[in-house]
């Protein structure tokens, strides 16, 4: 796989992963807790993982939702530290 294909991949994964776990990247970004460097450096922490065939799976199982993302996610603190302000913000 292409450089830039892995990057639109974990890309994609990562946006999927933020809606599973009902953090809002588009209002952290219009609120300005959320950064374009801030969601960059996250897109490039979940391209170095070495899980990411695994995601899709636990997304698929997880259609309704979930609490968290799942224990292996580098991006696990992040997202729900961002799911905890937008909930705060609602």
């Amino acid at each position: 796989m292409g450089f830039i294909n892995r990057i639109d991949r974990h890309a994609d994964l990562l946006k999927r992963m933020a809606e599973t776990v009902q953090a809002d990247l588009g209002a952290a970004l219009e609120s300005g807790s959320l950064s374009g460097e801030d969601l960059r450096r996250a897109m490039f922490t979940c391209v170095g993982c070495n899980h990411a065939a695994e995601c899709p799976g636990w997304m698929d199982a997880h259609g309704d939702g979930a609490a968290a993302a799942p224990g292996y996610c580098r991006n696990r603190g992040w997202l729900a530290r961002l799911r905890s302000e937008h909930a705060a913000q609602h």
